[in-house]
């Protein structure tokens, strides 16, 4: 397979982005509606709500674009609605897709959690595939890659505006790991993850855990200051968030955290403090650009999966008990 894609667009002014992204979420929203007839919930309620998370959603992740790119903006204030022209950012199309769907729930009367577990699957798949139209961009890619053994496609991708030199495939890396939460989404939601908000919240972390490494290798980061990678950031901040969510039920369910969840929630905030303070810093004790550096990072994200799964693990267990002593 070629590592350079033969056109922008698939056929006449259609960029193979914008078709991408439109068949992602076509795909996310009959997985939704399907999960609405499921649970018995009032017909349209998806196409209701997508109807409003769409354009906000846009608005929302291009209005993060820009506030953190601001310097590429400032000059020229109308090329901040040239959105066609590239720049939006995921994390802030959640934001944005939360406080609508937060609005609409609360004027449905429905819980926000059940619409939130109802959408996560189909939007992780939607943000699968829609990172392959920055294969069809050359964009969102990483390092150059110098070692010849590692220059193929996907793992790496050639970039004519710089020399046809070879760069990890960074937008690869994030299209296969999305791919992987969705499939864990789809064959556990109904097995595993059975409290309200547990599909959502596992999407959250598992996507931010994973974003945290992969953004480490990126050329094109957002930055909230000179060395800090704002989607880095906001991935720390989500997973330990939801961490001490778990932990906190957990605490509610038993009056106290066991040992053993207790020690990885310890050692979880612990190292997490020095990986925040190195990341607000920039003075992580090796380059910022360095194999170390990723390598890092992923002994610290395995380290908060691990910590997260053993406190849902508990969680659930004590759950299961306590449903079993109630039964007559």
């Amino acid at each position: 397979m070629s590592s350079i894609p033969y056109s922008r667009y698939l056929i006449g002014p259609v960029p193979w982005y914008s078709f991408l992204i439109v068949a992602g979420v076509v795909l996310a929203i009959l997985l939704s509606c399907r999960e609405e007839r499921r649970l018995n919930l009032p017909k349209d309620t998806v196409i209701d709500l997508v109807l409003r998370l769409l354009p906000f959603g846009i608005i929302g992740a291009r209005l993060y674009y820009v506030v953190f790119s601001w310097d590429q903006f400032r000059h020229n204030l109308l090329s901040v609605f040239r959105i066609w022209e590239g720049g939006i950012a995921i994390y802030g199309g959640i934001i944005a897709g939360v406080i609508v769907l937060f609005l609409f729930c609360r004027k449905r009367k429905i819980s926000p959690l059940i619409m939130c577990d109802i959408i996560a699957p189909g939007l992780v798949l939607a943000q699968s595939i829609g990172r392959w139209g920055n294969w069809f961009n050359i964009e969102a890619y990483g390092w150059t890659v110098t070692r010849p053994e590692l220059c193929f496609f996907p793992l790496s991708l050639q970039v004519p505006s710089d020399g046809f030199s070879w760069h990890l495939a960074t937008f690869f890396y994030e299209s296969v790991w999305d791919m992987l939460i969705f499939l864990f989404l789809l064959f556990s939601r109904h097995r595993i993850l059975r409290r309200q908000g547990d599909v959502f919240f596992f999407y959250l972390f598992l996507y931010g855990a994973g974003r945290l490494i992969i953004e480490e290798m990126r050329t094109d980061s957002l930055y909230a200051a000179s060395s800090v990678r704002i989607s880095q950031l906001l991935s720390i901040i989500v997973c330990m968030a939801i961490i001490f969510r778990y932990a906190f039920l957990l605490h509610k369910t038993l009056h106290r955290v066991p040992a053993v969840p207790l020690l990885f929630l310890i050692i979880s905030a612990g190292v997490t403090s020095v990986v925040f303070y190195c990341t607000i810093t920039g003075s992580f004790p090796v380059s910022r650009s360095s194999l170390f550096t990723v390598l890092f990072l992923s002994l610290y994200s395995f380290l908060m999966v691990l910590s997260f799964f053993i406190i849902y693990h508990s969680v659930s267990s004590r759950e299961v008990i306590s449903d079993a002593d109630n039964c007559p």
